[in-house]
């Protein structure tokens, strides 16, 4: 009977929509669960719309799947909210695909390899997991999923890179993938995208002793790209020798909107061969003015965990990092620039009761979520 109709169902949605909307993103989401009149409610484009003017999305850390489990992988993604330092799971059973495993995340969208429900081959899906939207993008080989490194950014460009090519589409004004030579001296480590750029880290040296240099391009669909510039000033020195194994990382930008990037690395105790580390070091690159700093230093009594590692993972950007090794169980070390208070160098903890048998290295990626972000 409609008089047992709740109240609240008898208000203009146009009211209800700014009663939510004061909400935090964490409680809106949960209020869509509760009927489908509030999921409809909270999902019309004039609420998605206004949402996206009033909160600011949630700033999430996203866990790839294990190796190990690239055959059988989870059907969800387990995240962690920093803020209220809980662990958190997205369902992925919304896809129509068989074993997806989410790579990266740009502005509300986590892009992953799945694999066709029909046949065996493997396709890039782009989906936002808080709506349920999906999109698949032009076919791909298999093999570019086994060796390529999938990078995204805010303006809905994706690129696949490899050391000798790169595949790059943008939905804006493409339906299809175009195809570069990349002709890199080595495999790339650790890609970004950053700005108008592509930046990563590759060996040239020896079997015997690493060699890390940084290499740029301009970014698909720059003619440019396939030219690759090694970014080097005399007054770096040898910042990439005091690092053992060195990882980009996306920063959140300097002062006016400047460009910039993270280096992240074991600090070598001197230059011999196979030198032991001191600590982990967090460098600050100015694509602009081209000077490095120091942005934070794992304290001694959180690296004494990390010192029996032979290697470690490193994943986040902006103004959070993550580190993982084998021997520190079921727990990431964290990098904090975003709850530091002003406190230079950050604030360092443990994320604690990582989901899984904690074996293996974690590997992961920044995850913001966003209701109105479409695929």
């Amino acid at each position: 009977m409609e008089d047992d109709e709740p109240l609240i169902y008898r208000l203009p949605h146009d009211t209800l929509q700014q009663i939510f909307s004061s909400l935090p993103l964490r409680q809106v989401i949960i209020c869509r669960t509760l009927s489908k009149f509030f999921n409809h409610l909270l999902s019309t484009p004039s609420f998605l719309t206004l949402l996206s003017t009033t909160l600011p999305p949630l700033h999430l850390l996203a866990l790839r799947h294990p190796h190990h489990h690239h055959h059988h992988p989870s059907s969800s993604l387990h995240l962690f909210d920093p803020d209220l330092n809980r662990w958190l799971r997205f369902p992925l059973t919304f896809l129509p695909f068989r074993n997806p495993n989410p790579v990266a995340s740009s502005h509300g969208l986590l892009y992953l390899w799945a694999l066709s429900p029909s046949d065996n081959t493997k396709s890039l899906i782009a989906c936002n997991p808080l709506t349920r939207h999906f999109r698949l993008l032009p076919h791909l080989g298999s093999a570019w999923s086994r060796h390529g490194s999938v990078l995204v950014d805010s303006n809905n460009r994706v690129m696949v890179l490899t050391e000798l090519a790169a595949l790059y589409f943008s939905g804006d004004n493409s339906h299809q993938w175009m195809k570069f030579s990349s002709n890199l001296p080595a495999k790339p480590r650790s890609p970004v995208l950053v700005g108008d750029r592509v930046l990563a880290l590759c060996d040239v040296g020896s079997p015997w002793r690493n060699q890390w240099k940084l290499f740029a391009a301009a970014a698909p669909p720059h003619a440019a790209f396939q030219t690759w510039s090694r970014l080097e000033r005399h007054e770096w020195g040898d910042v990439f020798d005091i690092l053992k194994r060195p990882r980009l990382v996306r920063d959140r930008g300097g002062d006016g909107g400047r460009a910039t990037v993270l280096m992240v690395g074991g600090l070598k105790s001197s230059f011999s061969l196979n030198a032991p580390c001191s600590t982990i070091l967090v460098l600050r690159l100015d694509l602009t003015t081209m000077e490095w700093e120091e942005a934070g230093r794992m304290p001694p009594e959180m690296f004494r965990c990390f010192r029996e590692s032979s290697k470690f993972k490193v994943f986040g950007g902006g103004d959070r990092v993550c580190f993982s090794a084998r021997r520190i169980g079921k727990k990431l070390a964290l990098w904090d620039r975003s709850g530091s208070g002003g406190k230079a160098g950050g604030e360092w903890r443990w994320i604690d009761h990582l989901p899984g048998n904690g074996e293996g290295l974690y590997r992961g990626f920044v995850f913001e979520g966003r209701l109105n972000a479409v695929p």
